[in-house]
């Protein structure tokens, strides 16, 4: 059941009358919202929780690190007071080696007590590999390689990236030379299996999208891109003024990050010119490195679009349009009228 239309003009849409149904049909359910980044996911998780007596279960690879909170949008400690959140803080910053299995194990552990509390799991969060690997499983990739990884640190990026173009030119392509991580990935793959990335990629592409649960409701968010690149440059000025690069400053003087923390945006960008805390950056630099960040959040926007076409097939859902003037009110207003549908024609069935 998708749905890309305005449920107030179609079906008369009336919160006190349909509010019931939709929570009704929620307890049945898990909720799984989509969108890009800094496109209203998290505002939407919290207005439909209240609604309908949920709980949060975090899928942002950067939001399970201690400490990480400004530059990865977490929750406030009052937005985590008002309605339990999931697979946040789950290690330090310093940690390395969390992986998306631990993740997911964690998010199914949540599901899990949430449902037997009697309660509607959420699922908010950006990260696509763990969208992907809550939605289908885990993909039978080669685990990560520590020694393989260490022999490439002392490498350039251009470098690295410049490796991937002679193995794996769409690879290379799809990547940006910056992206080291990703970047890592690719080449470890590739040394783990004599493959390529890619062709486990497109393998993964033309099989379709099989659910590994037949209870799930998605929710997915749709903007412009003019809309929510300025939603992104807006959200990263706001970063800076609230306190970010003391952040950063203060991870990087009380231990620094691991790899994988490192490579978040905005705090590559950051500890490139703040280096171990201690070395006060001119403003300058500050300027460019949150340009760099606008431009790296912009660029991961794009990824989530493309995940994003693979991940409306999934049903029953829900497309939403998105603009600056939508509020997460609305939103929920659309969500609920979905549910209630759905109970609709579950009763007529």
């Amino acid at each position: 059941m998708s749905d890309g239309g305005d449920d107030r003009s179609r079906d008369g849409y009336d919160a006190a009358r349909d509010l019931t149904l939709a929570r009704g049909e929620a307890a049945r359910r898990v909720v799984v919202i989509l969108g890009p980044t800094a496109g209203g996911k998290s505002d939407l998780a919290m207005e439909l929780a209240r609604r309908l007596d949920g709980e949060l279960v975090s899928a942002d690879s950067m939001q399970v690190y201690r400490g990480m909170e400004i530059g990865t949008a977490k929750p406030s400690h009052a937005e985590r007071a008002e309605i339990p959140h999931h697979c946040i803080d789950l290690v330090d910053a310093q940690e390395e080696g969390f992986t998306v299995a631990r993740w997911l194990s964690a998010a199914d552990r949540s599901v899990a007590a949430i449902e037997s509390r009697g309660r509607v799991p959420i699922i908010v969060g950006g990260t696509n590999l763990y969208i992907r690997a809550f939605l289908e499983g885990l993909d039978e990739a080669p685990a990560a390689d520590p020694a393989f990884r260490a022999s490439l640190e002392s490498i350039e990026s251009a470098e690295l990236h410049a490796r991937l173009l002679a193995i794996d030119p769409a690879a290379a392509a799809r990547l940006h030379p910056n992206d080291r991580r990703r970047v890592t990935r690719a080449l470890e793959i590739a040394h783990a299996t004599g493959g390529r990335a890619t062709d486990r990629r497109t393998a993964w592409d033309e099989a379709g999208l099989t659910p590994r649960r037949t209870d799930l409701f998605a929710v997915t968010l749709d903007w412009p891109v003019e809309a929510i690149n300025r939603r992104i440059n807006l959200r990263v000025r706001r970063m800076f003024e609230q306190g970010f690069v003391e952040e950063v400053a203060r991870l990087a003087a009380s231990g620094g990050l691991c790899a994988q923390a490192r490579a978040a945006c905005g705090y590559e960008e950051l500890l490139a010119v703040l280096g171990d805390g201690t070395r006060r950056p001119r403003e300058r630099e500050l300027d460019e490195a949150a340009e760099s960040t606008k431009i790296r959040s912009r660029r991961l926007a794009k990824q989530q679009r493309t995940w994003l076409k693979r991940f409306r097939a999934l049903e029953p859902s829900i497309a939403v349009a998105c603009d600056e003037l939508t509020t997460s009110a609305e939103l929920a207003d659309r969500v609920c009228g979905a549910l209630a549908r759905l109970a609709r024609m579950r009763t007529r069935a």
